[in-house]
C-alpha cells in the first residue's frame, strides 16, 4: 500500500540566501534534463464506441456467443451507432430467437432511427417472450408518445407506475401527454410530481417554465427556469423560457438579450428566432425580420403569421423573387385567401418585369396605340339645278 505524507517546511528569512545559492548551485551542476513527453489527450478514446471495439476480438473467438453480441449492440447504441446495434442483435437472434431482451436491444435501436413502428413491434415481441420490468412499458409509453398516441402512451405510462410508483421518467411523460392535449393544469401537476422525484434534471424544468409561460403565470416559470439555468448552464431552452417571461412582464429589452443568449447556446431554438422576428418587425427592422423569421420557419412552417412578415419584409428590400415563393405558399396554406392571391398576382408581375424577354415564363404584354384610321370628310350637300339648267 503506497503511503503518502505531507511534509511541511519554513525557512527563517536569514536563510534565503543559501537556500538561493544552493539552488544555483544544483541547476549548474546537474545534468541536462529531457522534458518529460505528455500524453496526446486526443488520441486517448475512451466510452462506450471504444469499448464495443474491444469486444471485437473476444467475438471472432465466440461467434457464437449471443451474450458478447447483446453486449457490443448495447454499446454501440449507448454510442449513437444503432444501425451497428441492429446488425449485432439480427446476427443474435439467428442464434436464439427466443431472447426477449435481444427483441428489446433490437426495439431501442430502431426507436433511436426514429422507426416508432418497428420498434413498438420489437417491444411486443419482447413482452411476448416474457421481458419484465417497469422499463418496457415506460419504453412503449414514450414511443407512442412521439407518435401521437396520447391514450396508448398514457395506458403504457399508467402501466409503468404500477410498477414503479416513483418512477420520474413515466410522471414526465405523462406530464407531456397531458400538455399535448391541452389539459395544461394535469400537465403541470404530472411535472413538478416528477421534479420531486428528480429535483436537478434541467429538461423538467425546462417544460415547467414553458407550460407556465404559455398559462401566463410568468412569475412561477422565472423560478423554475432561474434553477434550471444554474444546473444546465449551456441549455438554449431555458435561457428562452427566462426571456420569455420578462416578456410578458413588461420586459422586452432584457428578453431579447435572453433570447439572443439562448440562440448563441443552440441555433435550433426557433422561438427565440420568432420572438426576435416579431419584435424586429415592431421596430421597423426589415433586414432582422428577415434573418429571423427565415430560420424560425425552416424549423416550424406553422408559426402564427410569421410567413406573411417575412414576405411584407421581403418586399419592402425588393427580393421579389423571395417574396413571391411566400405569398405562393401562403395561398396553398390559405386557399381562396382573396388578399395572398392577389399579392401572387402582383408580385409576379413585378418580377416578369423585371426579367429579359428570353428568361420570362409568362408572356408580357404591351400596350400598342391603335392605328389612325384616315379621316372620311363628310358628303358635301348637292347644290340645286337652277332653272336654266331644268329647261334645257
Amino acid at each position: 500500500m503506497t503511503m503518502r505524507f505531507s511534509v511541511s517546511i519554513r525557512f527563517s528569512s536569514r536563510w534565503l540566501p543559501l537556500v538561493g545559492c544552493l539552488a544555483v548551485a544544483a541547476c549548474q551542476s546537474a545534468p541536462s534534463e529531457q522534458p518529460d513527453t505528455l500524453v496526446n489527450l486526443k488520441t486517448v478514446q475512451s466510452g462506450p464506441r471504444v469499448q464495443a471495439d474491444e469486444l471485437n476480438g473476444a467475438i471472432a473467438r465466440e461467434p457464437r456467443n449471443t451474450a458478447l453480441l447483446a453486449r457490443r449492440a448495447t454499446l454501440r447504441l449507448a454510442a449513437g451507432q444503432p444501425t451497428a446495434a441492429l446488425t449485432d442483435v439480427a446476427a443474435a437472434l439467428e442464434i436464439d430467437d427466443s431472447d426477449s431482451n435481444l427483441y428489446f436491444i433490437q426495439a431501442k435501436a430502431y426507436r433511436a432511427l426514429g422507426q416508432l413502428p418497428a420498434a413498438l413491434a420489437a417491444a411486443r415481441q419482447a413482452a411476448e417472450l416474457g421481458f419484465s420490468g417497469p422499463e418496457l412499458p415506460l419504453f412503449v409509453g414514450e414511443t407512442h408518445l412521439a407518435a401521437r398516441n396520447y391514450p396508448a402512451a398514457l395506458d403504457n405510462l399508467d402501466r409503468t407506475l404500477r410498477l414503479d410508483p416513483d418512477q420520474p421518467a413515466a410522471l414526465f411523460y405523462k406530464g407531456l401527454a397531458y400538455a399535448a392535449t391541452a389539459d395544461t393544469s394535469t400537465a403541470v401537476q404530472y411535472l413538478q410530481d416528477a421534479l420531486a422525484r428528480n429535483p436537478r434534471e434541467p429538461e423538467i424544468l425546462h417544460q415547467l417554465a414553458f407550460l407556465l409561460n404559455a398559462w401566463r403565470i410568468p412569475a412561477d416559470a422565472a423560478r423554475y427556469a432561474a434553477l434550471g439555468m444554474k444546473l444546465d448552464t449551456t441549455s438554449g431552452l431555458l435561457r428562452y423560457d427566462y426571456g420569455r417571461q420578462l416578456e410578458l412582464q413588461g420586459r422586452p429589452d432584457s428578453a431579447q438579450w435572453y433570447y439572443r443568449r439562448a440562440l448563441v447556446l443552440d441555433t435550433s431554438v426557433y422561438r427565440a428566432d420568432y420572438r426576435l422576428g416579431l419584435a424586429a418587425v415592431k421596430a421597423r427592422q426589415p433586414v432582422t425580420v428577415i434573418k429571423h423569421l427565415t430560420r424560425a420557419l425552416r424549423r416550424n412552417p406553422r408559426l402564427p403569421e410569421a410567413r406573411s412578415l417575412l414576405a411584407e419584409a421581403l418586399e419592402t428590400q425588393g427580393r421579389l423573387s423571395e417574396a413571391l415563393v411566400q405569398y405562393r405558399l401562403l395561398v396553398a396554406e390559405n386557399p381562396g385567401n382573396p388578399h395572398w392571391t392577389f399579392k401572387v398576382w402582383k408580385t409576379n408581375g413585378m418580377v416578369q418585369a423585371t426579367l429579359p424577354d428570353s428568361l420570362r415564363t409568362a408572356p408580357r404584354y404591351f400596350y400598342r396605340r391603335p392605328v389612325a384610321r384616315p379621316r372620311i370628310e363628310p358628303i358635301a350637300p348637292v347644290s340645286p339645278l337652277n332653272s336654266a339648267a331644268r329647261n334645257q
